[in-house]
């Protein structure tokens, strides 16, 4: 059975032009017609989103019937962090906090979605949807904590896993880590002739950076990979 899987960070449905249009987000979405989203930068009831919980206003407007959420950021008024969409049964979700000290609060949300093959005994597939930090060490102390957490080192080696999301990561210097610490392999990679490169997906009117990735293992088998073009 195939599946698409698609990460995306909607900054809050806010554009290059600074004006709040979910429905541009829907377009995008339903354009790409995924079985599991992974969003970043969700809001729930902040001002600026006109008070909408986006995860659970973007599921209903686009069909998905299972949704979690993971706040990490508390605002004034309202929240926001990842969320994840799917068109299979979500039967666990937990959010991992992978904040550094005082700087800017960052997490990885969990999801165990059941998959229904049609017919055949359905499998679980662990989902680790996380937004890691600005800066390089952050980072590098981000992985370690999602590496050494309980719900990460819970999931068998050979069980169906994706870890995906915006990895903030210009110089894939997490690479090593998430391949050779973490035993996955990287769907959003291409291979050249003299090193390997990840798809480029930042920033979205001239991609430079390589910022969005999806990593996966266990049994599951890379059919394609792609960035989503649109207008």
């Amino acid at each position: 059975m195939k599946l698409r899987v698609i990460t995306y960070n909607i900054h809050r449905a806010i554009g290059l032009d600074r004006r709040f249009q979910p429905e541009r987000i829907v377009k995008i979405l339903r354009d790409q017609d995924a079985d599991i989203v992974l969003l970043q930068e969700v809001d729930d009831g902040a001002p600026r989103s006109k008070e909408q919980d986006m995860a659970r206003e973007l599921a209903a407007e686009l069909g998905y019937p299972h949704y979690a959420a993971g706040h990490n950021v508390s605002l004034r008024k309202g929240r926001y962090g990842n969320a994840t969409l799917s068109r299979h049964p979500i039967v666990r979700e937990r959010n991992i906090d992978l904040t550094i000290g005082n700087l800017k609060r960052r997490g990885c949300q969990h999801t165990a979605i059941e998959i229904d093959q049609g017919g055949q005994s359905p499998y679980r597939l662990e989902v680790f949807n996380l937004h890691l930090g600005l800066a390089s060490l952050e980072r590098q102390r981000q992985a370690g904590l999602l590496l050494r957490s309980k719900e990460f080192t819970a999931v068998d080696q050979h069980s169906a896993c994706i870890v995906g999301g915006d990895f903030n990561d210009w110089l894939s210097s997490l690479r090593a880590l998430f391949v050779e610490g973490m035993a996955l392999n990287c769907a959003t990679d291409k291979e050249k002739r003299v090193r390997t490169r990840s798809l480029k997906t930042y920033p979205s009117f001239a991609p430079r950076g390589g910022l969005d990735r999806i990593y996966y293992r266990g049994k599951l088998h890379l059919v394609s990979a792609e960035v989503c073009r649109h207008p």
